[in-house]
């Protein structure tokens, strides 16, 4: 007989390609092209293709594990359970509710980030709860909020980059991070626009450029700067937009017209007449995008950059216009959606904020709980991890590595040995895991039913293709059994489809609202974009604010019901008077700068075949083998004062650790710049080295710029 394939998308990036799964006779499960999803039209990078690789029982945890007597072994589920609710309860009648801390992924899904905020808040009563996406766009979510009063990565689909006339990408190295993403670029220089690059390396994306300006890292913010001092100063600002749609205009210019060409150039290392030219490139045609991504993010003023760069946009008319605007390229699979609904520190359901009374009541009657229970804000994901072993003594974590993904990763590495308790659950047995007490296999994207939202805002419902290993279960049957362990017998249920209900009515209203989004809907069409709400057909009542007398979910809404929103802020931005907002700001050097000591700076990144922290693309043979390891990526004339060939062992040391992988000697980096990619522990872990210094506002650390010094290693 003959199987049907299952359409669903890649565990990986916030693309979220369309793919076909299909099971074959010998228990792997074979990938096929599904053309019909439009943003990667059926081609896949490397990453998607293998993703079954996974799957295999070969690599994966399929028994729960429980630490005895120093090593992790085999127990039965009914045992870790029981572990970790006594060891969640015993920390808090010790130590009290914020003792217990909770760690999420940006690769869950809605249902289990929403699920996983609701149990910290309603079952432990905790406000230590925050996840890795804050080390992904945070800094961007913060100055979209600002700018627009929304956060939505891209405001418009992936489609609209063709047709616009130049796009200006910082910092995002699209044809080794998200490679199918190209082609809309490829199709944008094919239609006669411009892509200019900003990246301190010549990478494979800015080889592709009309324009590559490689700036200084950590530099980004003058350089914004510097554009718009130019654009001012050539009359290239639209009078009319500034004045029709935005407020704070005068004191954005006074901040940028402090920052002169000639003084950006000594700080970036970018000539005037690159300047110029990006300014004319960017400007001429009628329509334009600025794009950013970890690059001017991932810094301790990555709000301020981000600010500076939409303040660009904004200045020149490019935003809430038809194929104009400003948006970030999001990283992580679920990156938009696992801070929407509740797993960051300072958010509920909705995208509505944890201090917000109003927010607080009708999160708390979808709940059936006292919004004065509901805990205030907690710490931002580094600062959690940094209290680790001292005020907070147990730890849940769920799909996430920080063990390898977080900065100065060797400290937080000794703060998660010195937990009371750390419960983990896992796909694979990551360097985090290794170390907890007990670890829960659950199971994978291909294994089950659930909605991921996009870089676009598209929300996407990924489909179960395949039947988990016996002894594998899913996180929300975790979080259930937890949940009644505890004490909360009802409001954690199962089933997918039923928590999407739910949090159809948390998020009704709310910023980013799901209500008028169903799998229905979401089975028929190719994802649906947010803000979704729930429209009244017929005249009838539809409100998603609670559920039914018989505690049901609200009734289905009809599939035409509202038609989604693929571009935001056309007619007005979410502020409250619908202006977009200028906020001013200026160039400050890095919370870390080159010395004596430290004469080079570091910056970090990706390689095309593998992903984040590698916990699970370091499980496949054939990723391994095009990129087995780490490098440190070094300018022929660095090489040469360290005396240092192709291959050769080199120390990277900074103020926190030292780090040695082989040399890979280029001109297409900076002299006065190293860059090592992030995947992989051991002695090539970066992040040993990076500086966890944060943003003001995002609490954003530093990944992307730190002094170091070079040594030589000898056996």
């Amino acid at each position: 007989m003959q199987i049907s394939p299952t359409p669903t998308h890649c565990p990986y990036c916030a693309l979220q390609c369309g793919m076909n799964l299909t099971p074959a006779p010998d228990g792997t499960v074979e990938v096929s092209e599904r053309a019909d999803f439009p943003v990667n039209r059926g081609a896949l990078c490397g990453k998607g293709r293998t993703a079954p690789a996974v799957l295999s029982s070969r690599v994966r945890l399929t028994s729960p594990l429980v630490r005895s007597e120093g090593a992790l072994v085999p127990a039965t589920w009914d045992e870790a359970l029981d572990r970790i609710a006594g060891g969640l309860r015993r920390t808090r009648t010790e130590h009290g509710p914020d003792a217990v801390g909770v760690f999420g992924g940006g690769g869950l899904t809605n249902e289990k980030a929403y699920t996983l905020g609701k149990f910290a808040r309603v079952v432990l009563g905790t406000s230590q709860i925050d996840y890795n996406g804050r080390f992904c766009m945070s800094s961007a979510a913060a100055a979209g909020m600002k700018a627009f009063g929304l956060d939505r990565g891209l405001p418009f689909p992936l489609e609209d980059i063709p047709r616009t006339g130049c796009v200006i990408l910082v910092g995002s190295n699209l044809a080794e991070t998200m490679p199918p993403s190209l082609r809309f670029f490829n199709e944008l220089k094919e239609n006669g626009g411009t892509l200019i690059v900003i990246d301190p390396r010549r990478t494979k994306t800015a080889e592709q450029a009309d324009l590559h300006l490689a700036p200084r890292p950590g530099t980004d913010l003058a350089l914004a700067l510097g554009l718009l001092h130019l654009v001012v100063a050539e009359g290239r600002v639209d009078e009319a937009y500034v004045q029709e749609r935005t407020a704070g205009w005068e004191d954005a210019r006074a901040a940028a017209m402090a920052h002169w060409p000639e003084y950006v150039e000594r700080i970036t290392g970018v000539s005037v007449p690159q300047l110029r030219e990006t300014v004319r490139l960017f400007c001429e045609p009628e329509n334009a995008m600025v794009l950013t991504a970890r690059g001017p993010e991932q810094q301790s003023k990555g709000t301020d950059t981000v600010g500076a760069w939409i303040n660009l946009c904004l200045a020149t008319g490019r935003a809430g216009r038809p194929l104009s605007g400003y948006g970030c390229l999001t990283g992580q699979g679920n990156g938009q959606g696992g801070r929407e609904h509740g797993q960051k520190a300072d958010q509920l359901p909705g995208y509505r904020k944890l201090d917000d009374p109003a927010a607080r009541r009708h999160v708390a009657e979808v709940w059936g709980v006292d919004p004065d229970s509901l805990p205030g804000p907690g710490r931002s994901a580094y600062e959690l991890l940094d209290a680790l072993g001292t005020d907070i003594k147990s730890l849940l974590l769920m799909g996430s590595n920080p063990v390898v993904s977080a900065p100065r990763a060797a400290h937080i590495e000794e703060r998660v040995k010195s937990l009371d308790f750390l419960a983990v659950c896992d796909v694979v047995l990551s360097e985090t895991a290794a170390l907890a007490d007990v670890v829960l296999p659950v199971t994978q994207w291909a294994e089950e039913t659930g909605t991921t939202t996009s870089l676009e805002g598209r929300v996407l419902l990924r489909r179960r293709a395949i039947t988990a290993p016996e002894g594998v279960r899913s996180d929300l049957d975790v979080l259930h059994e937890l949940a009644d362990r505890l004490g909360v017998e009802k409001g954690f249920p199962t089933d997918p489809e039923e928590v999407f209900e739910e949090l159809r009515r948390a998020s009704a209203g709310g910023p980013a609202d799901y209500s008028g989004i169903t799998y229905r809907r979401l089975a028929e069409e190719n994802g649906v974009f947010w803000p979704c709400p729930a429209g009244p057909p017929d005249g009838e009542d539809t409100s998603l604010d609670a559920p039914g007398d018989d505690g049901s979910a609200a009734r289905d809404i009809p599939a035409d019901a509202h038609p989604g929103t693929p571009r935001l802020f056309l007619d007005r931005f979410a502020t409250p008077d619908g202006r977009a907002r200028f906020v001013p700001v200026s160039h400050r050097a890095s919370a870390e700068e080159p010395d004596e000591e430290y004469p080079v700076l570091l910056t970090t990144g990706r390689v095309v075949a593998q992903y984040q922290s590698g916990a699970q693309t370091r499980r496949v043979d054939e990723l391994n083998a095009a990129a087995p390891g780490p490098f440190v990526e070094l300018h022929p004339r660095l090489a040469a004062r360290l005396g240092a060939a192709e291959g050769d062992p080199v120390a990277v040391v900074s103020r926190r650790g030292r780090a040695v992988a082989p040399a890979r000697i280029t001109t297409s980096i900076r002299p006065d710049t190293v860059f090592m990619p992030f995947h992989w522990p051991g002695e090539g872990r970066v992040n040993t080295l990076t500086n966890p210094a944060l943003d003001p506002t995002s609490r954003m650390p530093e990944f992307k710029a730190c002094a170091v010094r070079l040594e030589t290693v000898t056996s």
